[in-house]
């Protein structure tokens, strides 16, 4: 026979499978919504960057206009005479230096172009005197031009700057270049424009080098005309990605470009999706020069966004659709059946149910709810009917001892009152007698197993009392009852028999000496009892304490104080009952422990 195929399913319990058809209604969900985002990232690198594409071409554009524009002025300041004047020259007098550095200060500051927000591009001529022959000229610049307004500035081979060797190496083109060390305290920085100041007359002559300052303001004016996504930055960088001007405060550091944009093309445009970002760049070899656009996609995807709202609002209202559903089911089915696994956990046979059971639906969860809450109370109703026997037969146990107990009793009571009248006369027989009577009242109790410990207490002193009369030199006893717990029930004839005992066994031959303490308290939930006597035998509590719990062997001996151990586990359970110990200095104690129990208790059990 070929085996049985099983359902993998049922390897799960309810709640896991409800939990894998979920997964099973929305993963298409999830398939769907990835799908859709791939494809709108796909549409947004071929069609929506080749917008941005053309505009950062036109852009760049535009920059290097402007820095033409600059340029252009630049070629007019270089072939003015007053510049060409400058060349050095060792036969000048000191007054003619001073006007032609007037001169020239003046023709820089008429050629200063207005840029946005009160900013200006300056212009500064760094002269080339290697005889330092212009002493009398400041030799720190300020691209504010706030030092007593000079733009003319000289060096020589000893003072030339990384900068200026830059410029001069271009011999003669335009170069923009970063320069960290402008200023009084050389911590002013600007993004200038350098070329190198040429002798008409003489080609290989070099007067100096003409710097316009400020051009990282003038690229960011070109940046302000363009308008790109929220979070959009534009940055001029160098061909080596360090940034000349930017949207963000950024110069000089070195931009990380993807992989992919590393590109040694005459001019080229093109784009790359890398790290949560478009990268828009336009490349000039010819002037060393990248304009990057950085543009977060997550701004182009809200542009682009109409496909993948659609989507997301299909997949929403599926998704709530799948929870209702699954709710439905929850509800209807897991509801039921976690109410009935947390019954069949905490109810305990014999407790009556909270209500009976109905029959509200007729599916399979139904007919199991009713099933189980018929079988708890049937076995309930087992239980109760166990219940009553194991009564009745502790009834009848009890009816058996106290019937074994009276007698006893008597026996003792009447051979007391027959010495007590042999020896003395019969002067103390009624008052013997009178104890009698409360002995016989209190062990009667009117047909009751549990009295007060109050009444207890009254038919032991009664004892105490006959047998004090009963010896020539009577010990004594000392009672310590608390007030708190005299009201609480106790087995009748707890007492007397373990009092018996210590006078038996105890303090019978120690005359005046003999003592006897009964003491009871409270202990949290129970009632401790203990009656201890300072008797001067050896006695073996192990043994006594074996006795109590097991039947003797002689079928004589520790009788009635097993029966009492007995008569309390009957009425109230095992972990209750006697103990015997020694005494811290000589003697014997015996404890009883049992519950705090009312009338009342026994109304509500009822």
């Amino acid at each position: 026979m070929s085996a049985k195929l099983k359902n993998p399913l049922t390897r799960l319990n309810v709640r896991q499978q409800l939990i894998l058809l979920f997964l099973v209604l929305v993963s298409p969900v999830f398939l769907l919504n990835w799908y859709a985002n791939t494809k709108a990232e796909q549409i947004l690198k071929e069609h929506v960057t080749s917008a941005y594409e053309e505009l950062n071409k036109q852009n760049h554009f535009l920059i290097n206009r402007d820095i033409d524009t600059v340029s252009r002025l630049m070629t007019t300041i270089i072939q003015n005479s007053m510049t060409q004047s400058m060349i050095s020259n060792e036969q000048d007098a000191q007054f003619d230096r001073v006007v032609k550095y007037r001169e020239m200060n003046t023709l820089l500051g008429n050629n200063t172009v207005g840029l946005f927000e009160g900013e200006a591009i300056y212009f500064f001529l760094f002269v080339y005197d290697p005889n330092n022959n212009y002493q009398f000229a400041p030799s720190v610049p300020d691209i504010n031009r706030q030092i007593n307004g000079s733009s003319v500035f000289f060096y020589s081979d000893q003072t030339k700057t990384p900068w200026i060797e830059e410029a001069l190496k271009a011999k003669g083109k335009g170069v923009l270049s970063i320069i960290d060390n402008f200023g009084p305290r050389g911590n002013q920085r600007t993004l200038a424009y350098l070329r190198t100041v040429n002798s008409i007359t003489n080609g290989r002559s070099v007067v100096g080098v003409l710097v316009a300052t400020k051009m990282d303001k003038k690229t960011e004016e070109s940046f302000s005309t363009v308008s790109l996504p929220e979070g959009g930055e534009m940055y001029l960088t160098d061909w080596s990605d360090r940034i000349l001007a930017s949207t963000t405060s950024e110069m000089g550091k070195i931009m990380k470009l993807p992989p992919e944009l590393d590109m040694d093309s005459l001019e080229e445009t093109i784009s790359s999706v890398y790290e949560e970002s478009i990268y828009v760049v336009h490349t000039k070899y010819s002037l060393k020069q990248k304009l990057v656009y950085k543009i977060p996609t997550k701004s182009l995807l809200q542009q682009q966004s109409a496909l993948k709202q659609v989507i997301q609002t299909i997949s929403i209202v599926y998704s709530l659709f799948a929870i209702v559903v699954m709710m439905y089911f929850w509800r209807s089915l897991m509801n039921p059946l976690r109410k009935l696994a947390m019954f069949a956990r905490s109810h305990e046979p014999g407790k009556p149910l909270s209500s009976s059971p109905t029959k509200e639906r007729n599916d399979e969860v139904g007919v199991l709810i009713y099933s189980v809450h018929n079988m708890a109370n049937r076995i309930n109703d087992m239980i109760h009917d166990q219940y009553f026997m194991e009564i009745k037969q502790k009834e009848s146990q009890l009816q058996l001892l106290y019937q074994q107990i009276n007698p006893h009793l008597l026996y003792n009571t009447l051979e007391s009152i027959y010495w007590k009248s042999s020896l003395e006369g019969n002067t103390g027989s009624a008052e013997m007698i009178k104890e009698l009577s409360k002995l016989m009242r209190i062990s009667l109790s009117r047909g009751r197993e549990l009295i007060t410990i109050e009444e207890e207490l009254e038919h032991a002193t009664a004892y105490t009392s006959l047998q004090q009369k009963r010896y020539e030199y009577g010990f004594t006893i000392k009672w310590d009852i608390s007030d708190e717990v005299r009201n609480y029930w106790i087995p009748k004839i707890t007492l007397q028999p373990l009092i018996e005992n210590a006078i038996i066994h105890g303090v019978i031959n120690m005359g005046e000496d003999g003592e006897i303490i009964v003491t009871a308290r409270s202990d949290d939930d129970n009632v401790v009892i203990t009656v201890e006597d300072n008797g001067y035998k050896e006695t073996d509590h192990d043994a006594i304490n074996r006795l109590i719990v097991n039947e003797p062997s002689d079928g004589a001996s520790g009788y009635g104080i097993r029966n009492v151990n007995k008569r309390i586990q009957l009425h109230f359970g095992n972990v209750y009952g006697l103990r015997y110990e020694a005494r811290e200095t000589e003697g014997t104690r015996v404890t009883v422990i049992i519950p705090k129990r009312t009338g009342e208790h026994y109304k509500e059990a009822q």
